[in-house]
């Protein structure tokens, strides 16, 4: 009987689709089997759901849920996966009243929108994204393609798209290369990776979403799938983006702008934001690997206070625990940890420590005792439990996919949060972390509950270090529902801002990682993850004075803003190098708090640190704005005008809330720094000075600070320097800075700094004129003002009178500008509002 031969697609390395021929009956070690869709035969309607139905059984739902936004989802054999996410905010709800259009030919189908059009082709399913008026945004090159074997089921889904000339790509949160995404590949798996460098990937998160920005216009999207994934936007092929994963479902949102801040704010309305921090949390942390005894924690402490350095908060790295057995505490070197905490407390501290997920094996602990009773640990394929090495030579790890485990989990916070006074947490090592295997991380065997869909490790491995944070932050806040969690977390998933703060991981002192933390920053606040900074001066290694100084300064716009270093911990003490030395007695114990590079560093990096607390009342009220929009915190100069081509692969500078721009110095020694600004009029916000935008400006570098540009019209809301917040401030600043002639409103959001009471927000409306100008200010909110008198500020404009509500107010007059001092704060309580007025000098 002769052999049987059929045609049979194949997908390349590089993307490519090609149609070739096997043999069916000829046997392989594991067969595979490619799915690219043929020809539309079926179509169905639910509302605003639409299922598309192939010969061949692929299917396509495209689930309308706004007018800017659709999801996508393929099935191979048309039975979908269960309908569930980790990542999207359970707050979502689809926009209500939507209306979609249907019209059909013979060559495809046509859905719209008021905003947007979706083009699915009859012969092949491929999509097309256009505007209302017909426009192209997203076109699909080859379209859906899937791969599957018989012993490993699906191991390939993706979607091949058109990369036009001309367009941009950004975003993908934990990546340290170029912040334009173009001719990059990259994939998503989180790894512990250690003195990472600017071409190191994967990193320690994965944030499967993107932006395309075309003909002036934006989308974004975002791939719902927990898989490995893989993005590449040009490198295999110049003209085109493809992305795809290793299992799972091909399941993505498209979200369009027209701006891409449009696209920011959708793609938060999907995957949510956290709650406000507490404000102490926007202060000054410092840390280290590690501060032992209690007393040299004390000293530090002291230390801050003695030497008028503002901090808020110390960290207790791993060493504060009994033999790396989390949720304890070594006996010889704190043994009153609730008196030292208290003590703390006293002047002004908060405490943060680590736990990691590695539960040390040992038969008396009883974390572990408890865990193994209740059957909480990962298992392997075989039944066996899952161990290996981390910080302990020997350890189980908690299934967090498992609702059981993330209950058990938060309730043993309890004696650190409630009893000892802990304030927060810091969960590391949750990628997770195994030592001495070249993977890093568990087997690909190992067995998770997933919410009641069990699965191995490829499915719930990205997802892992999202649901430690998760079961940390729901157990603070069912141990304590009046207070705002704390939680800082190494690894994540798209979704995993709604539980906690993260950092950039292990980076090097080197300037070329000042360069990377501040690209990291912006990438990640534009994916999602708005709390986020880096570990200033480098946990590797030991940067110089100046290196110090200019991270600090940058870092002071960074919202999660922490010194934290390797100390003396000499060798790699990581996955990437198991045989770690742990040397906790060497002579140089390679300190990097302020004051260890010289008195002369020591003033300037006491600058850049007061200089953080002034600025708390606008970091504050941007973090109010990202939770309650979802406009990001830190944004790429490119969101700033989509339009200007100087400002698409611009990485010089960043976005701060809504007013200001930054410019961090980056190499030593700079004495000038040319930037370009954006399109507008811009004010230097030390000075005063006026500086047109839309051009390139040549600026002199000082040591005390860097430049920080402010838009036009703007109000700026400070603080008097203070040691931390938990000392109030009874002060408002409010440094103005007149623009053109015109209307100009600002805000200030207000209250207690924890817990979920009342709040205050302040709007100011600023009239300038060409005489001068007036201020008005008005309250919403029920949380009483807590300012005692106000200050404005008036950088490089000089004042001949001012009045507020009528009455005159003594103007003083400086070489830097004008200043006014109203004693008492002019509004009590519910009072409407006021006005000040003020003339320049003639």
């Amino acid at each position: 009987m002769a052999k049987e031969k059929k045609p049979h697609f194949s997908i390349s390395p590089d993307g490519t689709v090609a149609q070739e021929f096997i043999t069916v009956n000829e046997r392989a070690p594991d067969a595979h089997y490619d799915h690219i869709p043929d020809l539309v035969e079926g179509m169905e309607r639910d509302g605003n759901t639409f299922l598309f139905l192939c010969g061949n059984g692929i299917c396509l739902e495209i689930k309308w849920l706004g007018s800017k936004l659709i999801r996508f989802r393929y099935a191979l054999d048309g039975l979908f996966d269960r309908d569930f996410s980790y990542a999207t905010d359970p707050q979502f709800k689809p926009e209500p009243g939507l209306l979609i259009n249907l019209a059909e030919s013979d060559e495809k189908y046509i859905l719209s929108s008021e905003s947007l059009q979706c083009h699915i082709e009859r012969s092949s399913l491929r999509v097309h994204l256009a505007d209302h008026d017909g426009r192209w945004i997203c076109r699909e090159k080859q379209g859906f393609y899937g791969r599957s074997t018989i012993l490993r089921g699906k191991i390939r889904l993706g979607v091949s798209k058109e990369l036009r000339k001309g367009a941009r790509y950004y975003g993908l949160g934990d990546k340290s290369g170029d912040l334009c995404l173009n001719g990059k590949a990259y994939v998503n798996w989180n790894t512990d990776a250690f003195s990472f460098g600017a071409g190191s990937d994967p990193l320690y998160k994965s944030i499967p979403f993107f932006y395309g920005l075309q003909d002036h216009r934006a989308f974004g999207i975002f791939l719902d799938n927990t898989h490995r994934s893989r993005f590449d936007f040009g490198k295999t092929r110049r003209d085109e983006l493809f992305f795809e994963s290793e299992g799972g479902e091909m399941s993505y949102y498209f979200f369009y702008g027209p701006a891409l801040s449009e696209v920011a704010m959708s793609y938060a309305r999907l995957t949510g934001v956290p709650e406000l921090p507490p404000i102490w949390a926007l202060g000054f942390h410092q840390s280290r690997w590690s501060y032992f005894p209690d007393s040299r924690l004390l000293e530090v402490a002291r230390t801050f206070r003695d030497r008028k350095i503002p901090c808020d908060s110390l960290y207790l790295d791993i060493d504060y625990m009994d033999g790396f057995r989390c949720f304890s505490w070594d006996p010889a070197h704190f043994p009153d940890p609730k008196g030292l905490i208290g003590g703390l407390k006293e002047l002004g501290f908060h405490t943060v420590v680590m736990i990691d997920p590695g539960i040390k094996i040992d038969r008396e602990y009883w974390v572990y005792k408890e865990g193994m009773e209740k059957k909480l640990f990962c298992f392997r394929g075989n039944g066996d439990l899952m161990t290996g090495p981390v910080w302990p030579q020997e350890c189980v790890f908690p299934d967090f996919t498992n609702p059981e485990t993330r209950a058990w989990w938060g309730e043993l916070y309890r004696e650190l949060y409630l009893e000892q006074g802990v304030a927060g947490f810091w969960n590391d090592m949750n990628e997770p972390a195994v030592f001495k295997i070249s993977q890093l991380t568990f087997p690909d065997d190992v067995r998770h509950d997933y919410d009641g869909q069990p699965c191995n490790h490829l499915k719930a491995h990205n997802i892992y270090g999202h649901l430690m944070a998760r079961a940390s932050r729901e157990g603070l806040k069912k141990l304590d529902p009046r207070r705002r969690p704390f939680i800082l977390t190494r690894a994540g998933f798209a979704g995993g801002q709604r539980d906690a703060a993260t950092w950039t991981g292990d980076n090097v002192a080197s300037w070329e990682h000042l360069k990377i933390a501040h690209r990291q920053a912006q990438r990640l606040s534009i994916s999602g993850f708005g709390f986020c900074g880096s570990d200033i001066g480098g946990f590797m290694g030991q940067p110089d004075g100046e290196m110090m100084l200019r991270w600090l300064q940058m870092g002071v716009f960074h919202p999660f803003f922490r010194i934290h270093s390797m100390g003396n911990n000499l060798s790699g003490a990581s996955g990437s190098n198991p045989d770690w030395v742990h040397e906790q007695e060497a002579k140089e114990r390679l300190d990097q708090e302020p004051w260890a590079f010289g008195k002369d560093w020591e003033i300037l990096n006491r600058k850049a640190i007061e200089a953080r607390y002034q600025w708390l009342p606008y970091l504050y009220t941007s973090f109010w704005d990202w939770v309650k929009t979802g406009f990001p915190i830190l944004k790429s100069l490119v969101f700033w005008d989509q339009e200007d081509p100087q400002l698409l692969e611009n990485e010089d500078g960043v976005w701060v809330g809504k007013d200001i721009l930054v410019y961090p110095v980056l190499a030593p020694g700079q004495k000038t720094k040319t930037v370009y600004l954006p399109k507008g009029k811009w004010l230097d916000f030390h000075t005063g000075k006026n500086y047109d935008g839309g051009k390139k400006h040549k600026l002199r570098i000082h040591m005390d600070q860097i430049p920080v540009f402010v838009r036009g019209g703007a109000i700026i809301p400070q603080h008097p320097v203070r040691q931390s917040t938990a000392f109030p401030a009874e002060e408002l600043i409010l440094r103005i800075y007149p623009g053109e002639e015109g209307t100009y409103t600002s805000t200030l959001y207000e209250d207690a700094g924890e817990g979920y009471g009342a709040d205050l927000v302040f709007r100011f409306e600023f009239l300038v004129f060409s005489w001068g100008g007036r201020i008005r200010v008005n309250t919403e909110g029920e949380f009483s003002n807590p300012y005692k008198k106000l200050r404005i500020q008036a950088p490089g404009v000089f004042f001949e009178r001012a009045e507020c509500k009528g009455e005159s107010i003594p103007v003083q007059v400086f070489k830097w500008g004008t200043e006014i001092l109203i004693d008492p704060f002019p509004s009590e309580g519910k009072d409407p509002g006021f006005e000040v007025l003020f003339e320049k000098v003639k």
